[in-house]
C-alpha cells in the first residue's frame, strides 16, 4: 500500500513529541508577532516610496530565517501545523492499516483524537 506520508508515529511518539512540539509552536508565535511588527512600518515607508533599509529590515530578515528554521523542524518530522494560533497538529499515523493523522490542540494534554487525511478537525474521533 502507498502511503502519503514517510513517517507514522504511534500515539506514543507524538505524545513524547508534545512538549518540544509546544515549544516550537510559541516560537513560531513570537517569531510571527515579529515579523508582523516589522512589516508595518517598512510597508509604510515603502508606500511613501522610500528605499528602506537599516536596522529594522535586518530584524524583520532575522525574524523570518528564525520563523523558518523552527518550520524546518516540523517539515522534517512531517508534522503538520493546521492552525498556528490554536496550536493545532497533525502526526501522519496508521491506525488500522489505514494512513490517518493524530491530532492535538495547544490546549489538550495529550494526543486524544485521530481523524482521516481529508476530514480535518470536524472530523475529528476519539481514540
Amino acid at each position: 500500500m502507498a502511503y502519503v506520508y514517510k513517517k507514522h508515529y504511534t500515539r506514543e511518539e507524538a505524545r513524547a513529541l508534545l512538549p518540544k512540539v509546544r515549544q516550537w509552536l510559541q516560537s513560531l508565535a513570537a517569531r510571527q508577532r515579529e515579523i508582523v511588527q516589522y512589516n508595518k512600518p517598512i510597508s509604510e515607508l515603502l508606500e511613501q516610496g522610500y528605499d528602506v533599509g537599516g536596522e529594522i529590515v535586518n530584524r524583520s530578515v532575522k525574524a523570518l530565517a528564525n520563523f523558518r528554521e523552527v518550520l524546518c523542524e516540523f517539515q522534517t518530522r512531517q508534522i503538520q501545523i493546521k492552525d498556528l494560533e490554536r496550536g493545532l497538529i497533525d502526526f501522519p499515523a496508521i491506525i488500522g492499516g489505514k494512513e490517518v493523522f493524530l491530532c492535538s490542540e495547544q490546549d489538550e494534554e495529550d494526543i486524544e483524537f485521530w481523524h482521516d487525511l481529508d476530514d480535518g478537525y470536524a472530523g475529528r474521533e476519539r481514540l
